[in-house]
């Protein structure tokens, strides 16, 4: 019997653009028990529902071997790989260049001193209200 499908599993349209972008399993050792499409369905499972780790659903496969993959993808940076291909082939697809020629930075982005030198910075004050609520504490009431 066949699982239902999450809202958040990948299509078959999906999978054909994914499947040649994710790594493929390491020759030797133990065979894989769950495929690359079922691992990333738990993954994304977790990314779109912003649940924990341990929080998937029973049918998936188990949460420490999602976050296993999801934490050596990251690591290996296959998902900034995977990332940049998509972005490419988004820009392409739209008539762009694959890559950005320019980028737009304002004094929101960056944050710097006057002249570029450096700043010093100030320890934070206390505020009035929290020393008055300490201050009025006796201690010896324990």
């Amino acid at each position: 019997m066949a699982r239902r499908a999450y809202p958040t599993d990948l299509s078959d349209a999906e999978w054909t653009i994914l499947a040649p972008l994710v790594p493929s399993p390491k020759p030797g050792g133990r065979p894989c028990r769950w495929t690359r499409r079922e691992l990333l369905d738990g993954m994304y499972y977790a990314f779109r529902g912003g649940c924990a780790w341990r929080l998937l659903p029973h049918d998936r496969p188990p949460w420490q071997t999602v976050y296993h993959y999801f934490r050596l993808w990251r690591i290996d940076g296959s998902w900034e790989r995977l990332n940049a291909a998509l972005r490419e082939r988004a820009r392409r697809r739209a008539g762009r260049e694959p890559t950005p020629s320019a980028a737009i930075l304002d004094s929101q982005s960056v944050k710097t001193t006057e002249g570029g030198a450096r700043a010093a910075t100030t320890a934070a004050r206390r505020s009035a209200a929290a020393s008055a609520t300490s201050w009025s504490i006796r201690s010896g009431w324990c």
